[in-house]
Parts: C-alpha cells; sequence; structure tokens
C-alpha cells in the first residue's frame, strides 16, 4: 500500500497533466481553423483506434478463457466489411448483430 499523501500527490499532478495535454490541443486550436492536412490526418483517429481496441478481444477474449471462437472471427469479418463499405457506426452495429447471431447458432 502508498502512503495517502503519496496517493493524492500523483492523483492531483496525473490530473493536472491531463487537463494540460487536452488543453494545449483545445485551448490553443479551439478557435483557430485547422490546416487542411492536419484535419485531413485527423478524419482517420476512429479508424486507426477502433481495430486496435478491437483485436485483443476478438483474437484473445476473456469470456472464452483467451480461447479464439469462431463466432467473435465471423462478427470481427462483418464489421470489416460493413465498415468498409459504410461507416464505423455501421460497423459496430452489423459486428453486434452478427456476434449474437453467431452465438445464438453456433452455441
Amino acid at each position: 500500500m502508498i502512503s495517502p499523501e503519496t496517493f493524492w500527490t500523483v492523483t492531483i499532478l496525473l490530473g493536472i497533466g491531463t487537463f494540460l495535454i487536452r488543453f494545449s490541443f483545445l485551448g490553443f486550436l479551439g478557435n483557430r481553423e485547422l490546416p487542411v492536412w492536419i484535419a485531413a490526418h485527423l478524419r482517420y483517429t476512429a479508424v486507426a483506434v477502433f481495430p486496435a481496441l478491437v483485436t485483443p478481444l476478438v483474437l484473445w477474449p476473456e469470456a472464452t478463457g483467451g480461447e479464439t471462437e469462431p463466432a467473435r472471427l465471423i462478427a470481427a469479418f462483418a464489421v470489416f466489411l460493413v465498415g468498409l463499405r459504410f461507416n464505423v457506426l455501421a460497423g459496430i452495429i452489423a459486428g453486434m448483430g452478427t456476434l449474437y447471431a453467431m452465438q445464438y447458432l453456433l452455441g
């Protein structure tokens, strides 16, 4: 266990650090027009982050004890196809529906 003083010191410093990181982007650039090349790169943030969050849950899910499951692989493929054709939200909805359907059908 750490002492209460250490805990609160670290908590306050992390809070200040988090605020400064967010303020550096929002506070300084919030009222300004972003350059076109930065705005173009920011459009791909969700597309870059989403697979990094989902891949471990598909390949090594805790729900199955870390064993890869066919239902999750099929759902991930459905997300990929629908997301490629439409958008991230449509892919998420299609993946949820496919996962539940495959879990029902495959047992």
